[in-house]
């Protein structure tokens, strides 16, 4: 296996055509097949479906995709690495974010690089905090913010901000500074809910604290997206447990109330990471400090 296999088969995979990536490539289609099979026959696996508009990943092909990005990501670091002065912040950075940080952080990011770093590149990819921590171990991410990460040998965790959790509810605006009193945990059974799935580290942040409290939650419903989370609470169908930033980050957040939980008052962790294995580059380093100062700026 080398990186022009890769490289080819990456193209393949992104462009669904032997045929197109030829052309992109400007390589002979013969040549790029031979490179593709090459690496077939050596991994022992069918990477492509061939169909009658081009061609699609299997799922060996799927798994080789990621690691490859992964794989070429590293390469391009370490020409980047090597190829500037020792603690100039050049080259490429790729930055993950939960959706309602992304909504808060990208254009003071893109801001910033613009302004201070013209001649670095800055990409952000958005996900679920399990995924970002993936991403960041994998060498698809060289930075991440997540929320209540689990502790693990492949990342090196800091805790940035400490975000404590409120029921929000849709209340009307004379009735809102009154509806803003703490409510004790105890009480959130009496609260049809609009929860993330489990996948979602708030989601099992809240059934964690609920499980010591001995509390039985009323989950009414299961939504991913937490701007439809909002969505439905505005409408009336239940009631949501988030973030003061996650409510700030809504255009709708002059509609809501959010009553902080207490006895306990569960608090979610929002976390920079970045790999245990591989150094951070001088433009990565500078990205976790501009992350740790633009977390300080946000409403808590």
């Amino acid at each position: 296996m080398n990186l022009k296999q890769l490289e080819y088969f990456m193209h393949v995979a992104e462009l669904g055509s032997f045929s197109k990536a030829a052309m992109v490539l400007d390589v002979a289609q013969p040549a790029l097949s031979r490179q593709v099979r090459g690496l077939e026959t050596e991994l022992r696996q069918q990477l492509f479906l061939r169909n009658g508009r081009g061609v699609a990943l299997t799922e060996a092909g799927r798994r080789l995709f990621d690691h490859s990005v992964a794989i070429m990501q590293m390469v391009a670091h370490a020409r980047e690495d090597l190829g500037a002065s020792r603690d100039a912040p050049v080259g490429r950075v790729t930055i993950g974010l939960p959706p309602s940080i992304a909504r808060q952080l990208t254009l003071p990011l893109i801001d910033h690089f613009k302004r201070a770093l013209p001649a670095a590149r800055l990409a952000i990819v958005e996900g679920l905090s399990s995924h970002i921590v993936e991403w960041v171990t994998t060498g698809r991410a060289d930075v991440g913010l997540v929320y209540n990460p689990d502790a693990q040998s492949g990342i090196e965790i800091t805790p940035l901000l400490q975000e404590p959790l409120g029921l929000v509810s849709h209340a009307p605006t004379a009735k809102r500074r009154a509806a803003a009193a703490p409510l004790p945990f105890k009480d959130l059974s009496d609260y049809p809910l609009i929860v993330p799935e489990r996948v979602h580290a708030m989601r099992r942040l809240l059934e964690n604290e609920a499980a010591l409290a001995g509390v039985k939650l009323d989950i009414a419903w299961e939504v991913s997206s937490v701007p439809s989370i909002i969505e439905l609470v505005c409408a009336g169908y239940g009631h949501a447990v988030l973030t003061r930033s996650g409510v700030a980050a809504s255009p709708r957040a002059t509609e809501l109330v959010m009553r902080p939980l207490v006895d306990p008052a569960p608090a979610s962790a929002l976390c920079l990471v970045v790999s245990a294995t591989r150094r951070p580059t001088p433009l990565a380093q500078h990205a976790m400090r501009l992350l740790t100062d633009l977390v300080k700026q946000l409403p808590t």
